[in-house]
């Protein structure tokens, strides 16, 4: 993929991974807007690049997404790229009934329903364009699940499965998936479950993963993982089921 020369929009872009793809793609010289659902971060972000297009979204409401895709229509006729990163995990312990599930944010409508949804949506936009991709940020953990956090690496899961059927579909349109892969990377993802287990930290920027990500995009690597990531990508089922043991030894 050519990574310079593009109309970029990433969802969940003002923190994290998002927002470092934010800052990688503007220095690669591209136009890049990201949406968020909380204004304050999308215009601090826009304060430290004023070139950077910020809009106000929850792509988890049906509404949000049809707004955001009438705005690009209108501003920003020449995007070719979608990158679906908004995201959300928490700590769901299924032993203690449904509760826990039902009463926070769905992972299930922000991590894996709006980036179907949404590319749908914009797959007419993107067909015909010079380098259209779309670019899905899926997770280490929907390959090797973790038991405290099973709907997210669901989610995640999900997100491989789609990837994959997409990539396949969408080769007659000449619309590049590629999917996004990353390790335990220290970002605002489940701050409270981090916190249980003594403010955890991974010991990976957003920065030094996307680095290493860009040069996947420029080299057509359609799967992208990093440290950990890239073993899980290639791994057998029986390397990915010793993983989960391990992973999940002391649940």
């Amino acid at each position: 993929m050519e990574i310079s020369g593009n109309t970029i929009l990433i969802t969940g872009g003002a923190t994290g991974i998002g927002y470092a793809m934010a800052e990688a793609f503007l220095e690669a010289k591209n136009e890049v807007i990201i949406c968020g659902r909380r204004e304050v971060m999308l215009l601090e972000a826009q304060k430290k690049y004023p070139d950077l297009h910020i809009k106000v979204c929850n792509v988890a409401e049906e509404a949000d997404r049809k707004t955001l895709v009438e705005w690009i229509n209108a501003n920003f006729r020449n995007l070719n790229i979608l990158v679906n990163n908004a995201g959300v995990q928490r700590d769901i312990d299924f032993t203690k009934g449904v509760a826990e599930y039902l009463t926070g944010e769905s992972e299930i409508k922000i991590n894996l329903e709006a980036p179907i949804v949404l590319s749908g949506l914009f797959i007419p936009y993107l067909t015909g364009k010079k380098e259209a991709a779309i670019i899905n940020v899926s997770s280490g953990l929907g390959f090797v699940p973790a038991a405290r956090m099973p709907v997210y690496s669901a989610t995640k899961a999900g997100m491989h499965a789609f990837s994959m059927a997409l990539r396949h579909q969408l080769l007659k349109l000449g619309i590049k998936v590629f999917e996004v892969v990353p390790p335990a990377v220290d970002t605002e993802l489940n701050p409270e479950g981090r916190a249980k287990r003594g403010n955890f930290k991974a010991n990976l920027t957003p920065e030094e993963f996307v680095a290493a990500v860009m040069k996947g995009f420029k080299d057509d690597i359609f799967e992208i993982g990093y440290r950990m990531t890239e073993g899980s990508i290639k791994a057998s089922r029986a390397d990915l089921d010793k993983s989960f043991q391990q992973m999940n030894s002391r649940w």
